[in-house]
């Protein structure tokens, strides 16, 4: 997936500490995680629903001859929210395997570079938690995930 970077200032670098974010929308909420953690984004299609499986499992696709669960990012993050049923599926490629694991959003929004400046993050965490952190982009306040991390809660659960 070709990408572009969004910054005020084109012929900066990032400053040691700045990811480039990809920003994504689940209801009203928009999220962040890194660019690098996304391998592929793909158009909303519907999936073979597994029997048994939880409500934020949306089920099965078959992406060009790889069989990919589908996890609806809204409803695993609160379980109100009715189920992604139309926009994109980010597929994550989990690190130490071949596994793809794809995550249901409503809207892929844009890549920018977040935390170049003190002013951007307004809160960091450590640990194997899926929030990292939040972040101010474009005078909104962005909810930044660690997806390896919150697909690994899934897989374990």
């Amino acid at each position: 997936m070709a990408s572009t970077v969004s910054t005020s200032e084109p012929d900066v670098a990032p400053v040691a500490g700045a990811r480039r974010t990809l920003l994504f929308r689940v209801g009203s909420t928009v999220y962040g995680c890194d660019i690098d953690d996304i391998r592929e984004i793909v158009p909303f299609r519907r999936a073979t629903r597994l029997p048994g499986a939880p409500s934020y499992v949306q089920g099965l696709i078959n992406l060009r001859g790889t069989i990919v669960t589908v996890l609806d990012l809204g409803a695993r993050l609160d379980p109100s929210h009715p189920p992604v049923a139309e926009g994109s599926i980010m597929l994550v490629a989990m690190p130490g395997n071949n596994r793809l694991v794809g995550m249901a959003v409503q809207e892929v929004m844009d890549v920018r570079v977040v935390g170049d400046s003190s002013d951007d993050v307004i809160a960091d965490s450590a640990g194997d938690d899926a929030v990292r952190g939040l972040a101010h982009v474009d005078g909104g306040t962005v909810i930044l995930l660690d997806i390896h991390s919150l697909v690994r809660q899934v897989l374990l659960s």
